[in-house]
């Protein structure tokens, strides 16, 4: 059956001589691996096109009892080699799409984890200036779609508002406890066995704003770069706990390498 999808390129390997075996994210048909005969020959018109974080329109042979489908045609929609050379935009795109690579699984349609994703690149070669920004407000909503958004406007224990408790008890630290996901108020997670990370009330009005911001609002935000690492590590390591993945060794070693240059 001939069918026609978005799709976003997650992996690629060389197969044989010239062609090409990728892993994408489909809007249709979620998680597939698909077969590019020839794609390494410039003079394929397949060339060029499926590299990681490539968003492309493509036409399937598809066979659902086949694991491995074949690819006739692709047209690039949105690309990171579109965008002048940046290394911290390359890292944050592929911390991306390896982090949605691992939470998904099978062929099983996510329109909206799709969307978030698409939507997400589209800002990254674009619009967006602060890819640090970007990868946490993208890690939020990534992990609400897939079930697991962290309670941050109310105590995870106690129920009672963060917001407000922060003002009226001075408070000089928070706790983000990793189950159940979210904002505990110092007393109430006392005694508890959960595992938790302090948070300054400025990182949590930050991660407030990120969660609650437009991307195209994100700019905007009056954020540390340091602040905003630790909140990535924070929400990275939560995604990790509730979605059962972690970013492949060898990619986070790329990623470290290309932003220390």
């Amino acid at each position: 059956m001939i069918v026609k999808t978005r799709a976003v390129v997650l992996r690629e390997i060389k197969y044989r001589d010239q062609s090409k075996i990728c892993t994408l994210f489909t809007r249709e048909f979620g998680k597939i691996t698909v077969i590019l005969k020839g794609a390494r020959n410039p003079k394929s018109r397949l060339s060029g096109k499926f590299s990681p974080g490539s968003v492309l329109d493509i036409v399937l042979y598809r066979k659902p009892s086949r694991e491995i489908q074949l690819v006739s045609e692709g047209s690039l929609v949105h690309s990171p080699l579109t965008s002048e050379p940046d290394m911290e935009r390359f890292a944050a795109m592929y911390r991306i799409v390896d982090l949605v690579s691992n939470a998904v699984d099978g062929e099983e349609k996510n329109l909206p984890l799709f969307e978030l994703l698409e939507g997400t690149l589209e800002a990254l070669y674009r619009a967006v200036n602060r890819f640090d920004l970007l990868v946490v407000w993208f890690l939020l909503h990534q992990v609400s779609i897939l079930g697991f958004e962290p309670s941050l406007l109310r105590c995870v224990f106690s129920g009672q508002e963060v917001a407000p408790a922060v003002e009226s008890m001075r408070l000089c630290e928070l706790l983000f406890v990793m189950n159940p996901g979210g904002i505990a108020l110092p007393d109430a997670a006392l005694r508890r066995s959960a595992v938790q990370r302090t948070i300054s009330p400025e990182a949590y009005r930050l991660l407030c704003d990120i969660g609650t911001a437009r991307l195209s609002d994100l700019d905007a935000l009056r954020a540390g770069e340091a602040e905003t690492a630790m909140l990535g590590s924070l929400i990275e390591e939560y995604c990790s706990l509730h979605l059962e993945h972690a970013p492949r060794k060898r990619n986070l070693a790329v990623v470290a390498q290309m932003l220390s240059k």
